[in-house]
């Protein structure tokens, strides 16, 4: 698929309104396919927005034409390995690129752009940049809707978590790995 009709810039704080709306799109409807509606509730506590990201300037978004952002996600020089600014657990710890992977964080589509190559070119974006700051593997917490994507890519699943919440439902989720070739 091509991604010639998307626009792809660096998110900022003037996009949040619209990457909180988008986030929050892509976790209702295309999650609902792989977990059950608790997970998908429960999901908004462990998903969402790092504006961490957005500041360190790690954070894409790819617009369509009509201004519509049709994905986004970033990676991440810090430990944190996936959550929003609301997520327990945060680590601003700086990674060492000769010795540990960037993290590749945030990932969501637009449900009405799906299937465009939109999540493979943010990833591409992604790791292109890590690589320039020298990190030689990617390392990230994928959704089960996500995984088939991550896999296409390259990465493979290192480990399956099920994540408990504080409503006591617990969601799954696989981190998964990637060496730069």
């Amino acid at each position: 698929m091509s991604t010639d009709q998307f626009t792809s810039r660096l998110a900022t704080r003037d996009d949040l309104e619209a990457l909180r709306a988008v986030m929050d799109a892509a976790i209702r409807q295309l999650q609902a396919s792989f977990l059950s509606p608790e997970q998908v509730a429960a999901s908004a506590e462990l998903m969402g927005l790092d504006t961490q990201l957005v500041d360190d300037g790690t954070y894409f978004l790819l617009a369509a034409d009509n201004g519509d952002i049709a994905g986004c996600g970033g990676w991440s020089r810090r430990a944190t390995l996936f959550g929003g600014n609301h997520t327990k657990g945060r680590d601003a710890r700086l990674l060492d690129p000769a010795s540990e992977p960037a993290r590749i964080r945030a990932m969501y589509t637009n449900p009405a752009y799906v299937r465009r190559g939109i999540g493979r070119r943010i990833i591409e974006l992604c790791e292109n940049a890590a690589a320039e700051e020298g990190f030689r593997a990617y390392e990230l917490m994928a959704t089960l809707a996500g995984q088939p994507l991550y896999t296409v890519c390259g990465y493979v699943p290192v480990e399956t978590v099920d994540n408990p919440t504080s409503t006591g439902v617990s969601v799954p989720l696989v981190r998964m790995r990637k060496e730069r070739t």
